[in-house]
């Protein structure tokens, strides 16, 4: 019996929510990992995100719908009397999406920083690239050549079916 060949996201969690976010939206993320099981046949999802102290609830939520969770420490700088914190992802990501190599037929890269065209050409070259997922329209142009050969699908066009909704009870979303 033949195993059947697996797919695996690997999520840049702070590009994909704040693209949407400039959208005015809120992505809900248990329809997001529906989306990509279905469409994608994605059995890992692995969501690369800053670790912040009092945010716990949230990677138990994030966890629950089944999102494999990489914590990258975060720093916190002074910018103007506010406080930023900062949490790049950028090389857990490609350093995971290589790990794991061996372990899945294609891959789905969340992003839409440009940061990962090397990642992106590799997969490509390997013909283990299945899809470049990006924010918005406002992707980098170092990924803009993938979209002739149709590996960009823009999430802010799959709105409707991804979009967090609102309850009505006290302007509540639902998790």
């Amino acid at each position: 019996m033949k195993k059947k060949q697996e797919n695996f996201a690997f999520i840049d969690s702070q590009n994909l929510n704040l693209g949407v976010r400039s959208q005015g939206w809120k992505l809900d993320w248990r329809k997001f990992r529906q989306y990509l099981r279905n469409k994608y046949e994605v059995s890992k999802a692995y969501l690369f995100i800053g670790q912040v102290v009092g945010n716990e609830s949230l990677y138990a939520f994030l966890q629950e719908c089944d999102y494999i969770l990489i914590f990258k420490p975060t720093l916190e700088r002074h910018d103007h009397g506010k406080i930023k914190v900062k949490g790049n992802v950028d090389a857990e990501l490609v350093l995971h999406t290589m790990i794991q190599y061996e372990n899945y037929h294609k891959a789905i890269i969340v992003t839409g920083d440009g940061d990962f065209h090397c990642l992106v050409e590799y997969l490509a070259e390997k013909d283990k690239l299945l899809k470049i997922l990006a924010p918005t329209k406002h992707y980098s142009s170092l990924l803009r050549k993938f979209n002739t050969q149709h590996y960009i699908v823009r999430i802010d066009l799959l709105r409707s079916s991804l979009e967090q909704k609102k309850t009505g009870i006290r302007g509540r979303s639902k998790p």
